[in-house]
């Protein structure tokens, strides 16, 4: 089988899949957390992985940075392979000052300034929202592990490197968005268009609020909370 991106045969990947931004994020989970993981794809060093977890099968494959890519790897994994539940998990910025820094964030819906979901030609503003099964699953876990989470809208924004300007009228923090990241709009809009199920789960990397951040070796090997909860959804 195989395509373009991704050389896995059909039936190398479980019905569910942790899709962290980071390949080297999903090779630390395969080998911390799976039981027996095979390594199923490695086309443009975006590693995928197959193992079971507590004796059920998962996997977990790398989404890359923004939405054109984890809308590729997305589409792929539930078209080509028929993955059913898709679960980022990603790091976000925080905007508003209540959410702090390796505090965890379920994406309940997805704001965008991208041009991604008015390419499904609707007639009108889609709003991208997750699995409410795939969430309550997540928020029973975090209630269990004791962790400190937020439910809510986020942003997923093109541009990383925004340009300095002003906001012309109301911000998103505003309008009650927690944080911002790159990709969780293209995957809800693709699980939707195809009746799969997907969320984000998100650890606060850094704050626009107050400018704390964390390092980038943090972020591929610490941020387990958000990991650990993602693979109760199992």
């Amino acid at each position: 089988m195989g395509t373009p991106h991704n050389e896995a045969k059909k039936g190398d990947f479980a019905k569910t899949v942790l899709m962290p931004g980071d390949p080297l994020r999903a090779k630390y989970i395969a080998e911390t957390y799976l039981e027996n993981p095979r390594q199923v794809t490695a086309v443009r060093n975006m590693f995928g992985y197959t193992g079971t977890y507590k004796g059920k099968e998962i996997s977990v494959m790398g989404g890359g940075m923004g939405m054109p890519s984890v809308g590729i790897y997305s589409y792929e994994l539930i078209h080509f392979y028929g993955c059913r539940n898709l679960i980022r998990i990603g790091t976000a910025g925080a905007l508003r000052p209540e959410v702090k820094v390796r505090e965890l964030i379920f994406a309940m819906g997805s704001c965008t300034t991208s041009n991604y979901v008015k390419q499904f030609r609707l007639p009108g503003d889609y709003s991208c929202v997750c699995s409410y099964e795939l969430l309550e699953k997540a928020v029973e876990s975090a209630k269990k592990r004791n962790l400190k989470y937020h439910v809510g809208n986020i942003l997923c924004s093109d541009m990383f490197y925004n340009p300095p300007l002003e906001p012309a009228g109301t911000t998103w923090a505003q309008m009650g968005v927690l944080a911002v990241e790159m990709e969780s709009a293209a995957l809800y809009s693709n699980a939707a268009y195809a009746g799969a199920n997907a969320i984000c789960i998100l650890t606060v990397s850094d704050s626009a609020v107050t400018g704390e951040a964390t390092t980038a070796e943090e972020r591929e090997k610490t941020f387990t909370n958000m990991m650990e909860v993602a693979l109760d959804l199992v």
